[in-house]
């Protein structure tokens, strides 16, 4: 019997906004597939009803992939792959595979013979660069930095210093309720020239992508609460 396909579905960045970053590739297979590892199952409904694709959810099924999920457990979620039906994966939001468990999936299906294929749509990551003016020859993306407030600030100093050793654009997020704490620890710890992006709820109605200086950042006020925000920073 043929192997399934491996579908890595991205979601939206920003509530209602399907209709402006979702391709129709992304639609058609969404049409046309009943089996999903997803990161939660109640948003992950919504996003598919959302597309307005006739999709019927009571004849597709779900299983969580989250950052719980062990190693020894995707051999089970893929099993559907290997009796012929194609899996999608989708993130909470932009593309799986990057800063989310998806990629657990796609390892195992590699090792498996499974057929990846990725599909375009937005990504915080990229656009986030893309709007920076920072280098795009030459970019890192280290997902979250530590809690811990002393490890922050050495993660912070060592991305700035590699960011000028290797003229580098230092891309990294935190969980949204964090971020307020983040930017304030990114102004203490930086050097005051040292350029840094924010770019906040991107692809939304208040989208935000803004680079300053430091010093710059520090004569303004913003709340980055609860929104959804990447930060890039490059040291010249």
């Amino acid at each position: 019997m043929p192997k399934g396909k491996l579908f890595l579905i991205p979601n939206v960045l920003a509530d209602n906004t399907q209709d402006a970053v979702i391709t129709p590739q992304v639609k058609e297979v969404i049409a046309n597939t009943k089996v999903y590892l997803v990161e939660n199952m109640r948003t992950a409904r919504r996003y598919i009803s959302s597309l307005k694709l006739g999709v019927n959810l009571e004849q597709v099924h779900m299983e969580i992939l989250d950052k719980g999920t062990s190693p020894e457990f995707i051999n089970r979620l893929m099993q559907p792959l290997m009796n012929g039906a194609d899996i999608g994966v989708i993130s909470e939001a932009g593309c799986p595979g990057i800063a989310d468990p998806g990629a657990l999936a796609v390892e195992h299906a590699h090792k498996k013979g499974i057929q990846v294929i990725p599909l375009s749509g937005p990504s915080s990551m990229f656009l986030a660069l893309m709007g920076s003016g920072f280098s795009g020859q030459s970019f890192a993306f280290h997902g979250y930095l530590p809690i811990d407030k002393k490890d922050k600030a050495t993660a912070i100093k060592k991305l700035e210093a590699e960011s000028l050793r290797e003229r580098r654009a230092q891309i990294f997020m935190e969980t949204p309720f964090r971020n307020n704490q983040l930017l304030a620890d990114l102004l203490r710890v930086l050097s005051p020239q040292t350029k840094l992006c924010i770019a906040k709820n991107i692809t939304g109605s208040d989208e935000m992508i803004l680079t300053k200086t430091v010093q710059e950042w520090k004569q303004l006020p913003l709340d980055l609460h609860k929104i959804p925000t990447v930060f890039v920073l490059q040291s010249f």
